[in-house]
């Protein structure tokens, strides 16, 4: 699912407070997966080795799903959450997006900058000590002792475990549960086959969220470790049988984000203002970038990576607004709210554990939309902006480092600066000329939203206009990893000393940024926090606890089947073949072979099963989970949902959500009779 930026009568969504269901909804934690429900529904036994074994080859990605696919450390994901490494690899005379990359020898295999790959490998539930923390405090007490507690016990399980570890406290069910996962990491991880994405994204933006589709969407890469590649034996079998109609599919992987267990207040503040402002800064973004491509070859290919993402988060956002219009979800949300507020009341006790959090929560969101200018322009900062995402982390991170672990910003403490440092380390290509126009965008909206006399444009502007602000800022140095590694060395001194002209920037504006982010956090986040954890309270004590929690890009693990859908009178079939992709091709864009693919007809098995969809239930930050069957062998790979799976975020419609995958069959047979790849193939059918 190409989506990786957080912000019907739905009988579903009702269940959502009382399943297990019979429905395939749920995106369900590997400690609480329903083996009972599985068991009744497709007569299939899932027993904790099964689940273990799956947890174990499950990778999570930058904003991505994987699996392991062979006993060397070879990782199968979508070609789109390789894209960047494709794109940081390539040069005005090789472009790897575009031709793909192929590496026939573990020697030819290159190193993907800023990647990293993170396998669970422990849970341990820390409601208690977190929760506690936070008793009967408000306002920045309650977040201090909450972030305090927190990093406290991410260093403890992590200390001495060097940067091979990581370990992350994670809130589930809007604060009634947390769990502290522990993930091994790995850093170094090389690119081993991608295809052109003119056949990993074929139909481009008019197919995509749709079926029938004929995408090629994957990618291999491997985890190495001081210089070698990683053994792993417990990875996944893969399949070179096609998936068939009614076969139970199972899809382990890191659903980004849901707001299922949100209020209908939250829902339609959702409606109402966050996502209208956030799809006109897209659409306008879009249009930028899109000129900026039409400047020169050489400005298509390095925007290319984010022109794909902007479109896509637009096409994605867009059909999230119109299932909170179009649907009656808010309408069955504010009825739950209400019939669980009256069961509350109608119990003394636990009215008064409880009080009145719905209230708490609609009052918040009166603060939300008076701080989200400020907050969105002056705290985040510049959209793709890779040149200010450097200074930031490098003056906060040093800045942070200077105080004890329990007191700095969430993100900076001690199990957090190996990733840093990472990120900043490793060598990408910075553009400049891309930079500048980013950073004039965000410095326009800036003024534009805050308007031109406030304290904050006078801050972050002066008397400088957006362009030559801009240009000044884009001639910094940070694009020199050898000066982001002196700076990263010097600790705060040197940061206080360097005159690159965006450190000087951000040390200027970091103290108002920094403000607007306390003053989130204390009227919003201490707010709404306890607010959430007293409704998921309420929800345990009235429905229990067998529910699924809401995604939040932690592994997780659902079931479903291979099934078409209707769409209107349409009877959608869940399968796509080769022979299809010829006959959608029309040599125009963007339903245009590859030379490679143009010369592969009649070589290509036409009945080979290319793209299925499923009943799965993901969302964004799933792309690249493995899809795996009954007997746990990988079948394909999910890389996007139809139209249908938009509303996804909201709410759950088996008979209209789908999955779309493409098979581990169409992948063999591009490997091998396209790609020539048959050392690949060896390595993944072991033989």
């Amino acid at each position: 699912m190409r989506n990786h930026t957080p912000e019907a009568g739905i009988a579903a969504f009702v269940l959502l407070l009382s399943v297990p269901a019979f429905a395939d909804e749920g995106m369900w934690t590997f400690d609480d997966f329903p083996a009972q429900a599985i068991k009744t529904k497709y007569a299939i036994d899932i027993d904790r080795k099964w689940l273990d074994r799956l947890r174990a080859a499950s990778v999570r990605l930058n904003g991505c799903s994987a699996s392991i696919v062979s006993p060397d450390g070879l990782v199968l994901t979508n070609h789109h959450c390789v894209r960047g490494c494709a794109q940081n690899l390539s040069t005005d005379q090789t472009n790897y997006v575009e031709d793909g990359f192929f590496a026939r020898t573990r020697s030819e295999e290159k190193f993907c900058p800023g990647m990293t790959a993170e396998i669970l490998v422990k849970t341990d539930d820390v409601t208690a000590r977190v929760i506690n923390a936070g008793e009967g405090k408000t306002g920045n007490a309650y977040i201090k002792a909450r972030d305090a507690v927190i990093a406290g016990i991410e260093k403890d399980n992590c200390a001495g475990r060097g940067d091979k570890f990581r370990c992350q406290v994670l809130n589930f069910y809007q604060g009634g549960q947390y769990k502290l996962y522990t993930y091994r990491r790995y850093k170094e991880l090389k690119l081993v086959a991608a295809p052109e994405e003119g056949m990993a994204f074929f139909g481009g933006d008019p197919d995509n969220f749709n079926f029938p589709r004929y995408d090629l969407d994957f990618s291999f890469v491997r985890l190495y470790d001081n210089g070698k590649p990683v053994a792993t034996p417990d990875h996944l079998k893969w399949s070179v049988k096609p998936p068939t109609a009614g076969e139970a599919i199972f899809i382990s992987g890191n659903p980004g984000s849901t707001e299922r267990l949100l209020t209908a207040a939250q829902l339609d503040n959702l409606r109402a203002r966050s996502l209208p402002d956030y799809l006109i800064k897209l659409a306008e973004l879009r249009g930028r970038l899109i000129r900026f491509s039409s400047e020169s070859p050489d400005h298509t290919r390095i925007a290319r990576s984010l022109l794909f993402s902007v479109e896509n988060s637009f096409k994605a956002f867009y059909g999230r607004q119109k299932a909170l219009i179009e649907s009656s979800v808010i309408a069955d949300k504010r009825k739950t709210d209400l019939e669980l507020a009256a069961k509350v009341a109608a119990d003394p006790k636990l009215k008064a554990q409880i009080g009145d959090p719905w209230a708490d929560i609609a009052k918040s969101l009166v603060v939300i939309n008076l701080l989200r200018d400020r907050y969105n322009l002056m705290e985040v900062g510049p959209t793709g902006s890779t040149l200010y995402g450097y200074a930031e982390a490098l003056v906060r991170t040093a800045y942070e480092r200077d105080k004890p672990n329990g007191d700095r910003l969430p993100g900076y403490n001690d199990t957090d600066l190996p990733l840093i440092e990472k990120s900043l380390m490793d060598v990408r290509p910075v553009y400049p000329e891309l930079e500048r126009l980013l950073l004039e965008f965000w410095l326009t909206k800036l003024r534009e939203k805050l308007t031109a006399d406030s304290e904050g444009t006078k801050i972050f502007l002066g008397k400088d206009s957006p362009q030559t602000l801009a240009a000044r800022l884009a001639a910094s140095e940070l694009g020199d990893p050898a000066v982001r590694k002196a700076l990263w060395n010097g600790g705060s001194k040197a940061i206080d000393a360097s005159t690159d002209p965006l450190i000087v920037y951000f040390r200027s504006v970091e103290p108002a940024a920094r403000a607007v982010f306390k003053e989130y956090r204390e009227r919003v986040t201490a707010v709404v926090g306890p607010a959430q954890e007293k409704i998921a309270k309420a929800r345990f004590a009235v429905y229990g606890t067998g529910t699924y929690p809401d995604a939040n890009f932690s592994l997780r693990l659902s079931y479903g089947k291979v099934a078409g859908w209707k769409n209107g009178e349409t009877e959608v079939k869940p399968f796509t073949t080769y022979q299809g992709l010829w006959e959608r091709a029309t040599g125009q864009d963007p339903y245009i072979l590859s030379p490679r693919w143009a010369k592969a007809e009649g070589k290509v098995d036409p009945n080979t099963v290319f793209n299925f969809v499923t009943t799965n239930d993901i969302i964004g930050g799933n792309s690249g989970s493995p899809m795996v069957d009954a007997n746990g062998e990988v079948v394909g790979t999910a890389f996007d949902g139809n139209i249908d799976s938009l509303g996804g975020a909201y709410f759950f419609d088996e008979t209209k959500n789908r999955t779309v995958g493409v098979s581990t069959a169409a992948i063999t047979e591009a490997l091998r009779k396209v790609y020539r790849m048959n050392d690949l193939v060896t390595e993944l059918i072991g033989q």
